[in-house]
């Protein structure tokens, strides 16, 4: 089947039967800046564009206008909340300063990340926020980074660790948040602390699974391999993880899960067990996700402020966007531990099971 062409300025034009120069000014919202136009004249125009389903080319009004006041976003993974969280703060920054926002997941997949970045590459917005630890997923997406950057293109990453580049960044891990997780497990009582480490990637929240090594080795208590499990990042692994961790020996009486999603399906996991939280096992997670604090137990969580995340990569972008020669920026915010109620007193071993 031949391919529909699409309409054009011209085809407008022909039907309301006016002039292409006509047309320009009136989608461009430019009637009566040059020349005049009656209402009447406008009206028509735009029924005209309206029957023939014509759609300005932004790049075209890009070009003509110097910027197209759209920012991109690219997500790493579009079903968990705190990164929706990080996109309500970009939005909001972005729309008080006149900019809407177009977003992207790369949905934790290499060729699908890439497919993104080739979209972008052909795609006119004024500037890229991008989560840092995703760019370096395939070489077909760094080689698309380093393009976008030779085209001067303003890129603001979102980082969990300092990057050696020329780019503004926003930078959050979860290194030292770990360390008072861990001790405050350790105040209460536990020594066997389970770790699901539930990532897409083996390269992934290392800010959590190097400090919970070095947390129990300062210790003096051994690194047991098997109160570490691996799995994949959604629910139902948190799931799987946590009945696996469970099945153990010599189960942990805590587990420090590296987010908030995974720990979700932990806590549905230990009450399918029949495990009472805390009183049997206590549960630390990351990310401080909306609903963590109306879970029952409350989550213990660890929070990077997502939000506020999103609101300082959109303001570093705007300060690049205006001034493009202005020295790199490094913006470093602090994690924080919410302590509620999944963190208990290690229970004594005949009553925790």
């Amino acid at each position: 089947m031949p391919k529909t062409k699409r309409p054009t300025q011209a085809d407008v034009a022909c039907l309301a039967g006016v002039s292409r120069a006509t047309v320009s000014y009136v989608i461009n919202g430019l009637a009566n800046t040059r020349i005049p136009i009656s209402e009447e004249t406008r009206l028509r125009v735009l029924e005209a564009a309206r029957q023939l389903g014509y759609v300005p080319d932004a790049n075209a009004r890009a070009l003509r206008l110097g910027n197209t006041k759209a920012l991109g976003l690219i997500v790493p993974d579009i079903r968990n909340p705190h990164f929706w969280e990080t996109v309500e703060g970009a939005w909001r920054e972005a729309r008080a300063s006149g900019y809407h926002l177009l977003l992207s997941s790369m949905d934790l997949n290499a060729e699908y990340g890439k497919e993104v970045f080739e979209d972008l590459s052909h795609r006119r917005v004024d500037g890229l926020i991008l989560m840092g630890s995703f760019i370096e997923q395939s070489d077909e997406a760094k080689e698309i980074t380093i393009q976008l950057r030779k085209q001067h293109l303003p890129i603001v990453e979102i980082s969990d660790h300092f990057r050696e580049n020329h780019a503004d960044q926003v930078i959050s891990d979860y290194r030292e948040a770990t360390f008072e997780a861990m001790e405050l497990l350790f105040s209460l009582g536990h020594r066997r602390i389970g770790l699901i480490y539930g990532v897409a990637r083996p390269d992934l929240a290392l800010d959590r699974l190097h400090p919970y090594r070095e947390a129990l080795e300062v210790r003096g208590i051994e690194v047991d391999e098997s109160l570490i499990v691996r799995c994949g990042p959604t629910m139902e692994d948190g799931y799987q993880a946590t009945l696996s961790l469970m099945k153990e020996k010599d189960p942990p009486t805590a587990i420090l899960v590296i987010n908030d999603v995974l720990a979700i399906g932990a806590l549905r996991a230990l009450a399918d067990l029949g495990l009472v939280v805390p009183q049997n096992i206590s549960l630390v997670s990351y990310d401080d996700i909306p609903q963590a604090k109306y879970l029952v137990p409350r989550l213990t969580t660890v929070s990077k402020n997502a939000v506020l995340l999103g609101q300082e990569a959109t303001r570093l972008l705007l300060r690049r966007i205006q001034d493009p020669e202005r020295p790199c920026e490094k913006v470093v915010l602090p994690s924080r531990l919410v302590v509620r109620e999944s963190a208990g007193p290690a229970p004594s071993r005949q009553n925790s099971f």
